[in-house]
C-alpha cells in the first residue's frame, strides 16, 4: 500500500515507517523537524529509512495547508497515520498555542486532505493522558474521557471528537490510538529513561517526581509499532451493537475506534529506576520531588478491545526493553 507517515522522523514514525518498508509498502514521510528536542537525533533516525527505494519524505509541517494538500496530491495515500504532534504534557503548561497549531489546527488539515484524497483509513495518535483525573484504574475505551489535566491531553481528547465528525459526516474510517508511555531504542530526549540514562552515566542527580511512587504503563517501541500496523490494517466499519440511547466513546454508528495500546502491567517509578541501574551498572543519585501539574498518579491500560478486534496485545517486560535500550544509547552516544 502507499501510506503516508506524519512524524517519519519521530520515535513512533521512523519505526513504523521502517517496519512498512520492510514489509513492501511504500511510504511517504512527513515531518516538520522542529527543535522540540535535538534535531540530529531525528536526522539519525531519517537517515536509516531513506536508502529504502519505497521511501520518499517532505518537510513542512502539519500546519502549512498548502504543503501538506500538495504531498497528498503527489504521493495519492490509501492509508494514513498522524503521528505528529507537538509532544509532551509539562512543555504544554508553558506553550500552549503550539499544542493548538500542531494538535488542532494541524490535525483538521489531516482530516480534509484525508476526505478530500478518498484516504481507505486514518489512523492517529491519541494518548493515555486523555484519561485525566480519572482514577478507576485500569483505564478503559468505554470510560469517559472529560477531565483532561494539561492543554496536551485537552487537544488529543480534541482530536478524538474531530476524527469521530468526519468519520460521522464524511463516512471517513478513523482509529485513535491512546498509547501508554513509550519507551526503547531511538526514543525522545525529553522522556524520562532517556534523561535518567544520561544523567546517571554522567555523575548527575535525576529529578524523581511523586518520590517516585507514581506508576505507569511503560510500553516497549516495538509493542507499539506492532499495534499501529495491526489496527491499519482492520479498517473499521459502524459498530453493529452501538446504542445511541447507551452511547459508550469507544465506538459508534460511524466507521470510528478508539484503542488502548499498553503493556497492561503498571510499574512503579521506583522499580523503573531499579531496573535501569542494574542495566547500566550503576547507582541513581535521587532528588525526590512532589508529583508536576499535569501528570498524573498513575496510569494502566485496559487492552480488551485491542486483543478483541485484532488479536493482539503488548507484552515485552521492562527488564527486556530498558536493556535494550540501554545498549542502544551506548553504542549512539559512544558512552
Amino acid at each position: 500500500m502507499r501510506i503516508l507517515v506524519t512524524g517519519a522522523a519521530g520515535f513512533i514514525g521512523s519505526k513504523l515507517s521502517e517496519c512498512l518498508l520492510a514489509r513492501g509498502d511504500e511510504v511517504l514521510g512527513y515531518d516538520n523537524l522542529n527543535s522540540y528536542y535535538d534535531p540530529q537525533l531525528k536526522q539519525a533516525r531519517l537517515a536509516r529509512l531513506q536508502p529504502h527505494a519505497g521511501f520518499r519524505f517532505v518537510q513542512a509541517a502539519l500546519e502549512d495547508r498548502a504543503a501538506l494538500d500538495q504531498a497528498f496530491a503527489d504521493f495519492r495515500p490509501q492509508r494514513v497515520v498522524n503521528l505528529a504532534a507537538q509532544a509532551g504534557v509539562r512543555y504544554s503548561l508553558e506553550n500552549p498555542r503550539a499544542y493548538v497549531d500542531s494538535n488542532i489546527v494541524g490535525f483538521l488539515n489531516i482530516l480534509e486532505a484525508c476526505r478530500y484524497g478518498g484516504v481507505e483509513h486514518l489512523v492517529y495518535a491519541s494518548s493515555s493522558s486523555v484519561y485525566g483525573a480519572n482514577r478507576k484504574l485500569p483505564f478503559s475505551v468505554e470510560d469517559s474521557v472529560d477531565h483532561p489535566v494539561s492543554m496536551y491531553a485537552a487537544t488529543k481528547k480534541a482530536n478524538e471528537l474531530m476524527a469521530h465528525t468526519y468519520s460521522h459526516l464524511f463516512n471517513l474510517p478513523t482509529t485513535g490510538l491512546r498509547f501508554f508511555t513509550v519507551y526503547g531504542p531511538w526514543g525522545r530526549p525529553d522522556m524520562a529513561l532517556f534523561l535518567f540514562t544520561r544523567n546517571i552515566l554522567a555523575g548527575k542527580p535525576i529529578d524523581v517526581f511523586n518520590h517516585g511512587r507514581h506508576t505507569r504503563d511503560f510500553t516497549y517501541i516495538d509493542d507499539i509499532v506492532e499495534g499501529v500496523i495491526r489496527t491499519l490494517d482492520h479498517v473499521p466499519g459502524p459498530d453493529p451493537d452501538y446504542d445511541p440511547k447507551a452511547p459508550t466513546p469507544a465506538s459508534s454508528s460511524a466507521p470510528y475506534r478508539v484503542y488502548n495500546i499498553g503493556n497492561h502491567q503498571p510499574v512503579e517509578l521506583l522499580r523503573y529506576i531499579e531496573v535501569l541501574e542494574a542495566c547500566l551498572g550503576r547507582k541513581a543519585e535521587k532528588q525526590l520531588l512532589p508529583l508536576q501539574p499535569g501528570d498524573v498518579p498513575d496510569t494502566y491500560a485496559d487492552v480488551e478491545a485491542l486483543r478483541r478486534d485484532t488479536g493482539y496485545s503488548p507484552s515485552t517486560p521492562i527488564e527486556v526493553g530498558v536493556e535494550r535500550f540501554v545498549a542502544w544509547y551506548r553504542d549512539f552516544y559512544k558512552v
